[in-house]
């Protein structure tokens, strides 16, 4: 196992290195940047000092680069955490019914839900959701993080937590301005992972359910919950672990559409500015954020399902031998 992890974070490091080589070619295109007037080689050391440093230049109105990624990133990872949260807790229960139930009704109809959901394009179901939940309902608020009538002082960047740290007057109501503000987005954002995670956990399950353990946990007389419970489920879902972790990389790709329509102030609205506005400074810095970011994540799932996983860590120390 310590063979493994040291294997994916030489992995981590030579592809954050070929990271920077994109991040410092960016900044590049502005002949006027003084990037351009480097040599390439000297160039590419001087900015590893800077990133290193969180020194990622300034933006085009002058201000520096890392202070807009403190306010823009929490925001998109806020969002993306609550559209995780949603897709395990909606696609778990309803893969592991339907993977119980293969070929059975009720799994032709999660399966039919699931697909649809999948193929459906988010900007029409973010439209539709706001004609309906915003417009004609008026129960939920179109666009925004919260109401700009409350305060909420900028400390950790999530606003829920900053909401519910805070010490204002009217505390409650901006927490609950965020929370109606977050629901809208975080469901449009989590329609993609959920689906995923039921196709994923489906074929997970159904394959436990062949398995002699399940046969031989039935003729014992064990309950259907302790079954799934201490049988179907600790069996499958480590597998699924490390391919949880590839969906984050799309989830951030559907994150951007999703927070262009509902003018949430993540990264992925405010790589869109900079790209309309040629700010190279921030495009790179985007770059190197977000995909450092999917690169970890996926590299921490990997590692992660291979710890829970008895069959990869049996593997691993095979091969280690």
């Amino acid at each position: 196992m310590f063979i493994y992890s040291l294997r994916r974070l030489n992995l981590f490091i030579i592809t954050l290195l070929i990271l920077t080589i994109v991040g410092y070619s960016i900044l590049r295109l502005d002949p006027n940047s003084p990037w351009a007037m480097y040599e390439f080689s000297d160039g590419w050391l001087e900015y590893l000092s800077q990133i290193s440093q969180f020194n990622f230049g300034l933006n085009n109105n002058g201000t520096p680069v890392v202070d807009d990624l403190r306010v823009v990133f929490p925001a998109t990872l806020e969002l993306c955490f609550i559209a995780s949260v949603i897709a395990l807790v909606v696609g778990i229960p309803a893969g592991t019914v339907a993977g119980m139930r293969q070929g059975k009704f009720i799994d032709n109809i999660i399966s039919f839900i699931s697909m649809s959901g999948y193929s459906a394009p988010l900007f029409w179901l973010a439209l539709l959701m706001i004609m309906f939940f915003s417009l004609h309902l008026e129960m939920l608020p179109v666009s925004g993080r919260y109401e700009l009538l409350y305060e909420i002082d900028h400390v950790t960047g999530f606003a829920l937590l900053d909401a519910f740290l805070s010490d204002g007057p009217y505390r409650s109501q901006a927490l609950q301005s965020v929370m109606e503000h977050l629901i809208l987005p975080s469901l449009v954002l989590a329609i993609a992972p959920t689906t995923q995670v039921v196709s994923l956990m489906r074929s997970s399950v159904a394959e436990v359910m062949t398995q002699n353990y399940i046969r031989v946990a039935r003729i014992k007389g064990l309950s259907k919950y302790e079954i799934i419970m201490q049988h179907v489920l600790r069996n499958a879902l480590p597998p699924i672990i490390p391919k949880f972790g590839v969906q984050l990389s799309s989830m951030l790709t559907f994150a951007i559409i999703t927070e262009s329509i509902f003018n949430w102030p993540g990264i992925g609205r405010w790589l869109l500015d900079a790209l309309s506005d040629k700010d190279y400074a921030s495009i790179q810095a985007g770059v190197i954020v977000v995909a450092t970011f999917v690169l970890a994540a996926n590299i921490l799932t990997d590692l992660l399902g291979a710890f829970v996983n008895p069959l990869i860590r049996k593997e691993l120390n095979a091969d280690n031998k």
